[in-house]
């Protein structure tokens, strides 16, 4: 997860000396990559910036015959693939795909299996390992937080910080500062391109009313990590005297660890003061009220329907109030 996010982010950060086309909104199967490159790659081009994605073994490996990367990247092993693929070890061996054809290889090593995959194939061809801890020593790009931000080095070399829009992840950034590097960008300009990464729609957007409250749009985020950054953004965001209102369906396709994850995001939310959680549908209702239970004071609310749910918040809340949309599952969940 984080492919759209550090998409954007890249091809922002290679924008400035290169030309650059990025596949559109989250289109990364056969038809939206072809799409893209029928529609938008033009005489000049000179990076293409291809989101993949995958359900199982094989998909990765079609879509790199097709579209055979020079530079291939990989931001994180999760839990999004555990209904289809079974087992993180399947997810690891399906992502991996990526890497075989490519001559530079940019990996999350805060992963261990990606630390492995680095080591393994570091004789084959150019690794340029990303981190998020604070001086790792093995690390050739790190994004960690300090006083002044989030700060970027290179080479051990600090070269800016990076102005991110709310709920950014600093595993993202630091894939894209690394494919920028493995581009050839200079620092500089990738420095300087820091300071203005932008927000991508429906991944924790920031939506500021007049008179009203402030709207957090992560309808697109399907996975814990980025269920809890966005939480933690939207709490943050909450004026003081305000509420904080989150309105989700919960997650899927998590496979035997759905049900755990769902009512931890219940228990999360429920645990924080004035807070109401507002469930959607029945395909998590369950687990999440489960997890709110645990706190007997929350307000819990139940809709049957998205609409239902954002009409009913909409006559409830004012100046100070912040409402996050927590994914939006699509219409065949009940």
């Amino acid at each position: 997860y984080g492919k759209t996010s550090t998409k954007r982010y890249a091809a922002h950060l290679a924008a400035g000396a290169r030309a650059v086309v990025a596949s559109q909104a989250s289109f990364n199967n056969l038809m939206g990559l072809s799409r893209t490159v029928n529609d938008r790659l033009t005489p000049g081009t000179e990076v293409f910036v291809a989101e993949m994605g995958t359900y199982g073994p094989g998909e990765i490996r079609r879509l790199c015959e097709v579209f055979r990367p020079s530079i291939a990247a990989i931001t994180t092993i999760g839990e999004a693939h555990l209904e289809r693929m079974g087992s993180r070890e399947t997810i690891v061996r399906a992502k991996s795909e990526i890497v075989e054809g490519a001559e530079t290889v940019v990996l999350n090593v805060d992963v261990p299996e990606l630390a492995e995959l680095a080591d393994r194939t570091a004789d084959q061809r150019r690794v340029v390992s990303c981190s998020t801890r604070p001086g790792n020593p093995t690390a050739d790009v790190v994004v960690a937080p300090t006083d002044a931000g989030l700060t970027v080095w290179i080479g051990g070399k600090e070269i800016g910080v990076a102005t991110a829009p709310p709920g950014a992840h600093e595993t993202n950034i630091a894939i894209a500062v690394g494919i920028a590097d493995a581009l050839g960008v200079p620092h500089a300009a990738i420095g300087r391109a820091l300071d203005s990464l932008p927000a991508v729609d429906h991944r924790a957007t920031v939506h500021r009313t007049d008179g009203g409250p402030v709207v957090v749009d992560d309808t697109y985020n399907a996975n814990p990590p980025g269920a809890e950054r966005a939480v933690a953004t939207a709490r943050e965001l909450t004026a003081p005297g305000g509420r904080l209102w989150v309105v989700t369906p919960g997650m899927v396709e998590l496979g035997d660890v759905q049900e755990e994850r769902n009512r931890a995001l219940g228990e999360r939310v429920a645990g924080i003061p004035r807070a109401v959680l507002a469930v959607v549908g029945r395909t998590n209702r369950a687990a999440l009220l489960a997890g709110a239970a645990r706190h007997p004071g929350a307000e819990v609310l139940r809709f049957d329907t998205r609409p239902d749910a954002v009409a009913a918040v909409a006559q409830r809340t004012g100046p100070g109030d912040v409402v996050l949309y927590e994914n939006d599952l699509p219409d065949h969940y009940p």
